[in-house]
């Protein structure tokens, strides 16, 4: 998947298309180490297909190439994080 990233000043989002339907992650940035996961939206005709497992893993990709931090509100990225232990170095539970 081609994942997009942008940030415009404090907010960012991580994007990705898939048959023509768009899904994301938005997160804030609440200091040049930490940023806070707010919300991952999968349109219903991606369910199931590991998009959102997709963003999750490509913010934890940046967090670990920016040297930030996590703080997952999102609580689908928080489920996420839970079944990753593997992500603990940069996900702030």
């Amino acid at each position: 998947m081609d994942i997009l990233d942008e940030e415009n000043g404090a907010h960012g989002r991580y994007s990705v298309t898939v048959d023509g339907h768009e899904a994301e992650m938005t997160y804030s940035r609440a200091s040049p180490h930490l940023v806070i996961v707010d919300h991952t939206g999968v349109p219903d005709a991606l369910r199931g297909r590991g998009v959102g497992q997709a963003l999750s893993a490509h913010a934890v990709e940046q967090a670990r190439a920016g040297g930030w931090k996590i703080i997952p509100l999102c609580p689908f990225f928080k489920a996420q994080a839970t079944r990753h232990p593997d992500w603990n170095d940069v996900v702030n539970l």
